[in-house]
């Protein structure tokens, strides 16, 4: 599960979890984030791939991690 608040991507940069919704068409799951850096951008992405694992450059885990 998910949780709201801050999370680190694998590449370094930091964002916030600030919600959950569903595409409009496909019903699939997604989540609203916001950049925690530079414009503070919102954004919204997968579940699947926010969960999924990455494989590459000399790094192998998850996508995002929360931040405690």
């Amino acid at each position: 599960m998910i949780k709201l608040g801050k999370h680190i991507h694998f590449k370094g940069k930091q964002y916030e979890v600030i919600g959950f919704a569903k595409h409009s068409e496909t019903l699939e799951e997604m989540v609203i984030y916001k950049q925690l850096y530079g414009n503070h951008e919102t954004w919204v992405r997968p579940v699947s791939m926010w969960e999924e694992e990455v494989n590459r450059d000399d790094y192998c885990g998850p996508r995002f991690r929360p931040i405690d």
